[in-house]
């Protein structure tokens, strides 16, 4: 049975907030994410603000993220950078733990599964 209809009803604000800290938190210090840590600039800080507004619009919330910067569309933003499967899979990687980490059941997990990898395949711009 569903405890919740969207991510953000499990989450909140606060709870995707904290997603997206633990996620660039194991992009910054994680080996296996080097190669997508590579792509980011010294100060995380910008990248965490922004990723957090895309996922508390995209996962149910507010639109914060299109009434800030007009749009959802992820495929733009990512046209300068390599991303292939591997830096597909580092960026699911760090998501999987930073789940782990906010301590996310099963539920929310199997949720996001599918739709996390599709929203991380499709900035993927080479093979």
């Amino acid at each position: 049975m569903t405890q919740y209809r969207t991510p953000y009803e499990a989450l909140g604000d606060t709870g995707i907030r904290r997603l997206t800290a633990a996620f660039y938190d194991y992009m910054d210090r994680a080996p296996e994410a080097a190669g997508i840590r590579a792509m980011h600039g010294p100060d995380l800080a910008p990248m965490k603000e922004r990723l957090a507004e895309y996922l508390i619009s995209w996962m149910g919330g507010p639109p914060i993220y299109a009434e800030k910067y007009g749009s959802m569309c992820m495929t733009n933003p990512h046209k300068p950078y390599a991303i292939g499967p591997v830096e597909r899979d580092q960026w699911l990687w760090c998501m999987d733990r930073a789940l782990e980490q906010i301590g996310a059941d099963d539920e929310l997990k199997q949720m996001l599964k599918q739709p996390l990898f599709a929203v991380a395949d499709m900035v993927r711009n080479r093979d």
